[in-house]
């Protein structure tokens, strides 16, 4: 069973930063991509990120490009989003998210079969 455990949310203030992680267990993550997502209040679920299996490519949406960075690591089973220049807007509680099948991608528009419970992440202004 392929469990995802997020954390690093918090409250900041807006301009601030954030590290947020996701560890996996059940699986090694090393073949299979890995995406952050998340959902406001009231909004539906939002695109964040995407890393592929190798980490050589990386998906954003267009809220936060160039303002977040995914990162892996397969030794430590982990995926890493780095928040930066935080706004308001990006209040919302942060989902980590991965396929069932290997190698395949995370498109913007796709659901991942394994989902976390998800870190919240508050931004004050």
């Amino acid at each position: 069973q392929v469990q995802l455990v997020e954390s690093g949310g918090g409250l900041v203030q807006a301009g601030g930063s954030l590290r947020l992680s996701c560890t996996a267990s059940g699986r090694a993550i090393s073949r299979y991509s890995m995406g952050w997502f998340r959902q406001a209040p009231g909004k539906e679920r939002e695109f964040v990120a995407s890393i592929n299996y190798s980490g050589g490519t990386a998906y954003y949406g267009d809220s936060v490009k160039g303002r977040v960075t995914i990162s892996r690591d397969n030794a430590k089973n982990t995926v890493y989003l780095q928040m930066s220049s935080l706004k308001p807007e990006d209040t919302a509680v942060y989902y980590c998210g991965t396929p069932l099948m290997a190698f395949a991608n995370i498109a913007p528009t796709d659901a991942p079969e394994y989902w976390g419970k998800g870190t919240l992440v508050t931004v004050s202004s």
